[in-house]
Formats: structure tokens, C-alpha cells, sequence
């Protein structure tokens, strides 16, 4: 922190003074908030009157309730499943099912762990001690209050008073439990910011029930007017400039729009709206990549702009064209990342949230921020992927927004199906756009966000890939922030990644729950794309320094379209070391031989063969569901951890090392492994690799692209190998 300060500039030095000496001043007594006056003049009459005109029209539409119950009926008993467990104090949250908070409920509990935050002034509680909170994350999931809009929605879809007797129960425990600025549930101004979203959805969701007095909606105003207080008071400006500060921002504007009587709405509404429209430059990069390099962020992003959107439009006010443009990129970006099953691919951090879950998803479903965005843009292809209309269509942009998904003509992205984001780091090889293609990403940029690397992951050069549609090669999650130091550090090391790990070291070291030590890069050296081959070639040197002697990684991978990819692995350096070539697979069965050959058998019968070979011998080890130490694991979302095949080919070795791997995929199962032979040169390396089944013949070379006989790429030559080659057992 002191070389933080040390490096600050005039601006955030006064800022961090001023929110210091608030919370000094709040803690001590000197200074109480003042809250809203009595004459505030948002009556429960107003605010019935006002909403319909601020507020998104799926939530006011007399029609809503029947056009969900007619178009889609399960996502109707999806969300009064949610509410009925709700009204029984059953709440799952995150990875977390059926918890219970006790009744009352205990809003400073984590029962997950069975501790109990502090009851004191806000600033005092540290929400990452896990010895005294827990885990902050699943009290806050709690203390969102995103269920109580489902206790809404449940209530506008039925009828059922009990619903929206539900949500008047609950808000007033939390309001005698929670004054303003006492406990974990004021220590951060997004989950401030996140609640008083929740509660205008669930008020405007039960305006017109009668259990709803004039004296606890004057109540609940007062508290929404103390949430924006806060979070205008302690905004993230240069505590954590990312999602925090856009989440609280657009908090702001919910304040200022839906309730514009009270004293600062004009001022908390041009806040949030300036917020937003500034740091969309700085979020989103001009490629459309989240700029922490997170699809959970990414995800969390796209949806506090399309609200911003939504309301904008609602309310006839302007949004710059360049804002438009990077939100549309956002799209470009995940529309390319999409698996062809459907999911969205984990990369760097997921807390396992959303900003509003109108429909209960996974945390890898993006079809209804995807609907959204279709029906507010009019892209096809965004209603492509998101497979049909969607409950969120209807309750952010009404009857009129269904239309206009309804309108559309869906369609697969335009472009080519593979694509090299710059600004992010990612290679996006596919085989089409179809639901049985091939898919793999490549990561070709930096650790995380500029400074810290925050939601980033030590997974410089790592790969997924998806089989016949089908995810094989993935991310490992998060699992957990707090709760547990040591697996928060697996999941987001190299060793939980389909990467190279050097000694046994991950590519960097971490410094705390959300900072690294240092924030090393990998750089693009070349990316061709053409109708039947990809190629990416990158490197990085965050191995440079190690202990005895460096190494630099250099990994270019080759896709032969639909039929199979090659990836070479080059470390160049000094010394002796360990080097390990891992391969984190899906929770699926994968079985490894004696001559180093391994198959992976999807759910839906197809499987990927992977083969490496090399100069020197390896060795073949899979890890599942270990736990000393950690290996083997995947998270699909946080407080959940799957056991899942962990391949790793090993070896102690001087450098340099080349190891060359065969990645692949089989339609069913084979009879015998295929013919594959290695190319090597005098010293043993391997320089390409012929495949006996065809006949084809791919040499590596140094650097660039591989040459291919007996196969044209269009735009290249047909090449031949050179005269040097030699197969293994040759003479």
C-alpha cells in the first residue's frame, strides 16, 4: 500500500484522504448521517405513478406475466421454484445449495464455514480475514437481495400474496439488522450498490400489493437513499477501478432515475452516467475483450451497459455512438469465444454471479444477456447464439422488445470463424460455426489488468478446445476468493491450466487474494488465418529468471481445419529443469498408455487423441480429485470443485527442449491408435511429424509456419518437406 500511495497522483491522494477521514469520522462518532429528511416527497403513491415511465417495461407491462407463461413456462417454474424455497428460508447461492441462514435470518453468517461477521462499523471488518467472516463472498451473495426480486417476479406471475408478504418480511429483518453503515453488508459500495438495484426491481415488482404499506415503503426509500449515499461517498474511483466502480455507478443511476424526488437524485443519476460513459474507453478494449481478461467479468460488464442502455432509451436520453461501438464489440467477443455447445468458456475469474439473474442460469449460459443484446441491437447473429427468446428479453425491454427478437432472422456470425483478438490476447481458432465444429483458444496476452492483475490467471500460452462441439481442453475456475487460501492459489496458477510448467513454478507468484508479485506477458509473434488452416505463433519470459538458469516458452500452434491441431513447444535457455506439459480436461474419462497416446472420451461418444513426442523421454501422469497437494480440479462455478483428468507428460532435461503434440479428434471410438511418427533432426529434435493414415508430412522449422505436403492452404504454397527430413528408425 505505501508503494501505492507513493506512486499516486495528486487526484487519488485527495480522494483516498477524503474517504479515510469519512470512515474515521463515521466510526467515531464525530459525524452521524444525517439520512433523508421527512419531507422527501417519494410517498408509495409517486412512485406507483412515476415508475411506469422510468422503469424497464417488461417489469411494468401488464402483459408480461402472460407472455411469459405462454412463450416459456419452464423459465416460469424455474423462478417460482427459486421464490418457493426463498419463502422457506432455502436459498442456494453460488456453487451452494439449499442454505439456510436461520430464522430470523442471520445476515452476517456464513454457514458455509459457521462464522459470523463482526457486528461493528463497517471499516473495521476485513472482508478477506476469513478467521472472523468466512467467506464474504457467500454472506454478500445472500445480502444482494437478488432473490427478492424473484420473490417479485413470482408474485406478478401468480398472484400469490405470499410472495410479496415474503420480500416485506425479509427487507424489514434486514433493516433492523443492518443499520446504515454497521457491518460486512456496508464494507463494500458494489454489493451496496448490487442490493439497492435488487430492491427497486423487487418494489417496482410489488408496487401494487396491498402488504406493501405506505410506512414500510417510506422506510425502505429512506435506506435506498442512505445505499446511494454510500456508495456516492466511497465510490471505487482507486480502491478497485473495474467492476466495482461501473456496478456502483449504474447503482447510482437506478437511485437518480427511478426515485428522481429525492434530494441528489439528479446528481447520483449525471454521476453514475458520466462513470459509465468514461471508463467504457478504459474496460472495454477496442477489440471488445474486458480489460481484466475475465468472461465472468466480461459478462458482468456487458450487463451493466446494456441496463444503462435499456434505461437510456427508456428515458430519451443520448448515448454517445463510441459507447455503442465498444458495447457491440463486447458482443464480436463473446459471440467468437462461444463454445459450439453453447457455453461460454471460463477464463481468469468468476465469482459466480450476475447483475440481475431474471432467469436462473449456470454461470457458462450467456443466452440471456446474448437475447438481450439481440433484440436491443437488432443483431441476428447475437439471436443466433442465443438459441431463442428469452425470459430477460421480456422483462428488461417488454412486450415490443420480444417483437423485435422475434423479427429477426437469426444467423451465424459473418465473418470468418477465426479470429485473433489484439487488444486482449486471444486466438480464436474454430472449424465453423456449426454445433459439431471444432473450437480451441490460445492465450497470447498478458496476466490479467494492467498493474495488478487482478482477475487474471497465471495461464500465459494456454489452450482449451472444444471436440465435435464439446468441450475437451478447459479452464479450471476459481472455486473460491477468501474461503480457502490455498486452493484460491491453485486455481489460478499454471498448474490448473493446459500450459507448460517450469520446476514445478507457476508463471507468476501471488501477493494476496487479487494481486501478483509481478505481471508478466506473452507476445504474439504471428497469426495467419485461411479457409482450411489457422496458425499462432507466441512466446513469453516469465520463466526467465528462474533459480540455476532461465527458460523462454515459446508455443505455435497449427489447426488443419475439422481434422486435427499440432502444438510446439520450444523452452530455450540454461540449466536443468523440470519441465511439465499439462492438459486439463473437462470431468470426462481419459485413459493414458504406455507409448504416451491418450484418449479422452466425450459424453457424446466422440473422443481427442493427444500425442506428444519429443527429444528426450517423457513421462505419462494423470491427476484426478487429488488433494495433497491440489490437482486435478475444475470449478464450473464458485464454492464447487469437480474431480477432472489432469494429463501431464514430464521430463528433467537440459535445454533446449522441443516437444511436438498431435491433438486429436475422433468422430468415435478407434480401433487402434493411429499411425503418427516423429520427423527429427541430427540432435534428435523433432521438426515435424508424418501422419501414416494420410500421408501428410508437417515440418516445423525454427520459427513460423509449418510447411504441409499433401495439403494446400489457399493463399500459400503447397509445400513439400525438406530433403534433411529423416523418420524415426530411418538410417
Amino acid at each position: 500500500m505505501i508503494r501505492r500511495l507513493a506512486r499516486a497522483g495528486a487526484d487519488e491522494l485527495i480522494c483516498r484522504g477524503r474517504q479515510e477521514a469519512a470512515k474515521l469520522l463515521e466510526r467515531t462518532g464525530v459525524v452521524t448521517r444525517a439520512g433523508l429528511g421527512p419531507d422527501h416527497g417519494m410517498t408509495l403513491e409517486r412512485f406507483r405513478a412515476l415508475t411506469p415511465r422510468h422503469f424497464f417495461d417488461g417489469a411494468v407491462s401488464d402483459r408480461t406475466p402472460r407472455l411469459l407463461i405462454d412463450r416459456m413456462p419452464g423459465a416460469v417454474d424455474e423462478i417460482v421454484k427459486v421464490a418457493e424455497a426463498a419463502c422457506q428460508g432455502r436459498f442456494d447461492l453460488l456453487g451452494y445449495e439449499g442454505l439456510s441462514f436461520g430464522d430470523p435470518v442471520d445476515w452476517r453468517l456464513d454457514p458455509v464455514s459457521g462464522r459470523r461477521a463482526p457486528r461493528t462499523h463497517w471499516s473495521l471488518v476485513n472482508p478477506l480475514d476469513r478467521n472472523s467472516v468466512g467467506d464474504s463472498k457467500v454472506v454478500w451473495e445472500l445480502n444482494r437481495h437478488q432473490w427478492m426480486v424473484q420473490l417479485g417476479q413470482a408474485y406478478r406471475l401468480t398472484g400469490e400474496l405470499r410472495y410479496a408478504r415474503a420480500f416485506t418480511r425479509y427487507v424489514e429483518q434486514w433493516l433492523d439488522a443492518n443499520p446504515p453503515g454497521i457491518g460486512i453488508n456496508w464494507a463494500s459500495s458494489l454489493e451496496v450498490s448490487f442490493r439497492l438495484i435488487a430492491w427497486c426491481w423487487a418494489l417496482v415488482l410489488i408496487r401494487g400489493a396491498l402488504v406493501l404499506s405506505s410506512a414500510l415503503f417510506d422506510r425502505i426509500v429512506r435506506s435506498i437513499w442512505d445505499h446511494a449515499a454510500h456508495v456516492e461517498r466511497y465510490l471505487s474511483y482507486y480502491f478497485s477501478p473495474n467492476t466495482h466502480l461501473t456496478g456502483e455507478a449504474l447503482g447510482l443511476v437506478y437511485a437518480g432515475l427511478i426515485f428522481p424526488d429525492l434530494p441528489r437524485a439528479d446528481r447520483w443519476r449525471e454521476l453514475g452516467t458520466r462513470i459509465l460513459m468514461d471508463q467504457s474507453a478504459r474496460h472495454i478494449l477496442s477489440d471488445g475483450v474486458y480489460f481484466e481478461l475475465s468472461t465472468g467479468y466480461q459478462r458482468y460488464t456487458l450487463e451493466f451497459y446494456l441496463h444503462l442502455l435499456i434505461l437510456a432509451r427508456r428515458n430519451g436520453r443520448p448515448i454517445p455512438a463510441s459507447v455503442l461501438e465498444r458495447v457491440a464489440g463486447m458482443l464480436d467477443f463473446v459471440l467468437a469465444l462461444r463454445c459450439p455447445d453453447g457455453s461460454m468458456p471460463q477464463i481468469g475469474d468468476a465469482d459466480g454471479g450476475t447483475l440481475l439473474p431474471l432467469a436462473p442460469r449456470a454461470q457458462d449460459d450467456f443466452r440471456g444477456v446474448l437475447a438481450t443484446a439481440a433484440a436491443f441491437f437488432g443483431r441476428a447473429d447475437s439471436a443466433w447464439a442465443a438459441g431463442g427468446a428469452a425470459p430477460e428479453v421480456l422483462w428488461l425491454l417488454g412486450p415490443s422488445g420480444l417483437d423485435a427478437f422475434d423479427a429477426l432472422q437469426p444467423a451465424p456470425p459473418a465473418g470468418p470463424p477465426s479470429r485473433h483478438f489484439a487488444a486482449g490476447g486471444y486466438a480464436v481458432m474454430r472449424s465453423g460455426w456449426g454445433p459439431n465444429d471444432h473450437q480451441l483458444i490460445f492465450d497470447v496476452g498478458p496476466l490479467g489488468c494492467p498493474v495488478t492483475g487482478g482477475h487474471g490467471h497465471a495461464d500465459l500460452l494456454s489452450v482449451q478446445c472444444a471436440v465435435f462441439g464439446e468441450p475437451y481442453l478447459v479452464d479450471s475456475g476459481t472455486y473460491c476468493y477468501a474461503g480457502d487460501p490455498a486452493s484460491r492459489d491453485y486455481f489460478r496458477s499454471t498448474a490448473a491450466h493446459s500450459a507448460v510448467v517450469v520446476d514445478g513454478e507457476s508463471q507468476a507468484a501471488p501477493v494476496g487474494p487479487f494481486r501478483w508479485a509481478k505481471r508478466p506477458g506473452a507476445q504474439l509473434l504471428e497469426w495467419r488465418s485461411a479457409l482450411d488452416l489457422d496458425f499462432a505463433e507466441a512466446h513469453h519470459r516469465a520463466y526467465a529468471e528462474l533459480p540455476g538458469g532461465g527458460a523462454i516458452h515459446r508455443r505455435r500452434v497449427l489447426f488443419v481445419k475439422g481434422r486435427y491441431w499440432v502444438v510446439v513447444d520450444d523452452l530455450e535457455g540454461d540449466g536443468e529443469h523440470q519441465v511439465d506439459l499439462q492438459f486439463q480436461f473437462a470431468p470426462l474419462e481419459v485413459q493414458v498408455d504406455p507409448t504416451l497416446w491418450a484418449c479422452a472420451r466425450g459424453r457424446r461418444g466422440s473422443e481427442l487423441l493427444v500425442r506428444p513426442f519429443a527429444n528426450v523421454s517423457l513421462k505419462a501422469v494423470l491427476h484426478t480429485g487429488e488433494l495433497e497437494p491440489l490437482r486435478g480440479w475444475v470449478s464450473p462455478i464458485y464454492g464447487r470443485r469437480e474431480p477432472a483428468p489432469l494429463l501431464v507428460y514430464s521430463t528433467v532435461t537440459s535445454l533446449p527442449l522441443r516437444v511436438a503434440t498431435l491433438l486429436l479428434p475422433s468422430a468415435g471410438p478407434r480401433a487402434a491408435m493411429p499411425s503418427v511418427s516423429a520427423v527429427n533432426d541430427a540432435s534428435g529434435a523433432p521438426v515435424g511429424l508424418v501422419l501414416g493414415d494420410t500421408g501428410e508430412r508437417i515440418a516445423f522449422g525454427e520459427r513460423g509456419l509449418p510447411e504441409i505436403a499433401n495439403h494446400s492452404m489457399p493463399g500459400e504454397r503447397d509445400t513439400k518437406p525438406p530433403a534433411s527430413w529423416r523418420t524415426n528408425g530411418d538410417p
